[in-house]
């Protein structure tokens, strides 16, 4: 009878030991622009998402960035999208208006001209987007045509970067409520 039972608790031990998840390890993977055409990656993880998406970029000017970020909102991803208030308004090729035009919400903040106190806000200067709570792209890649092809530019992926990528959530959302 005692032997049947320590095999019955070994029984539910294990299967209690299997049936609890782990915590995922976070996977960090590293693009260099321009041999390593890091839209591609970015494209991809914006395809793979499931339910939010967050960018925040100086510069934005690339199609098929753009492209992908419109056709995750028509999948029914909550998306927004934060750039710099000067480089959208003096740059024909910013992507401001054209995600607008296609229903994305996008705030522009930073260093304005046309107050003194706009002048001393400085630059939306902020590379990174988050994905579904979880998955974080950062660094020096600006989301344009010249980032990938042209600039020296790296970009991080975090997978499994819960807290990283929750810390990156707020500073997107102080970003968002931004008066400037």
């Amino acid at each position: 009878m005692r032997q049947r039972r320590s095999f019955s608790l070994m029984v539910i031990f294990l299967w209690i030991l299997c049936a609890v998840p782990l915590a995922a390890e976070m996977v960090v993977q590293a693009c260099f622009s321009p041999a390593g055409k890091c839209s591609s990656l970015i494209i991809r993880e914006i395809q793979q998402a499931k339910k939010e998406l967050l960018v925040a970029v100086y510069a934005f000017t690339s199609d098929e960035l753009a492209a992908a970020v419109v056709q995750a909102k028509k999948r029914g991803l909550a998306v927004q999208v934060v750039i710099d208030r000067d480089f959208d308004a003096g740059n024909e090729r910013s992507k401001g208006k054209f995600l607008e035009a296609q229903r994305v919400p996008v705030r522009r903040i930073g260093a304005g001209k046309s107050t003194p106190a706009d002048r001393e806000a400085g630059l939306m200067h902020q590379k990174f987007a988050v994905l579904d709570r979880n998955i974080l792209l950062t660094g020096s890649y600006n989301w344009t045509h010249s980032a990938d092809r042209l600039n020296d530019e790296n970009l991080l992926l975090f997978r499994d970067a819960g807290p990283l990528a929750e810390e990156y959530r707020r500073v997107f959302s102080l970003l968002w409520e931004r008066k400037n």
